[in-house]
């Protein structure tokens, strides 16, 4: 990563780090509500390539009723160009994830799972209304991760080879 002053505008606007790990917070409080263990190291990667870009984020916040696996079936444009943004994305998850290690948010369990400590970030989601989608998308991945509780069957329908 490029130190934060040398970063274009655009990507420190876009890719700040607090937000992305807010972002990440909220699918991993998701998350330990269905399942208290905590969100697979691995799976923690996707949250951020399908909460920021915008045809992902909206195809799930529109079908926020239906299940997740439903949804990819029903949409597979979802997944073009999946690995390319995940690997886009992973410094900047890694950098998020950095900081919520930093601010004590989050620790990472003796089996590599990542849980939060819940009085570290406020409750209610607030922001602009885009902001405000992808925290809510987040949430919804995280209990959908949860209630799959099988990476293999989540890899498989994102196209990613486990």
């Amino acid at each position: 990563m490029k130190r934060w002053d040398l970063r274009p505008v655009e990507i420190r606007n876009l890719f700040n780090p607090a937000f992305c790990g807010l972002v990440l917070f909220r699918a991993l409080t998701a998350y330990e509500d269905e399942d208290a263990r905590g969100m697979p190291f691995s799976l923690s990667l996707l949250i951020l390539p399908l909460c920021l870009q915008r045809d992902a984020r909206e195809t799930l916040a529109r079908s926020n009723r239906s299940y997740f696996l439903k949804i990819v079936a029903a949409n597979p444009q979802m997944l073009v160009d999946l690995p390319k943004r995940t690997t886009d994305l992973l410094p900047f998850a890694f950098e998020a994830l950095g900081v919520l290690m930093q601010l004590g948010v989050i620790a990472v369990a003796p089996d590599g799972r990542l849980q939060t400590v819940r009085d570290g970030v406020r409750k209610g989601i607030a922001g602009t209304p885009e902001s405000i989608s992808c925290q809510r998308v987040a949430k919804f991945l995280g209990r959908e991760f949860a209630q799959i509780g099988d990476r293999v069957t989540i890899y498989t329908t994102l196209g990613v080879r486990p």
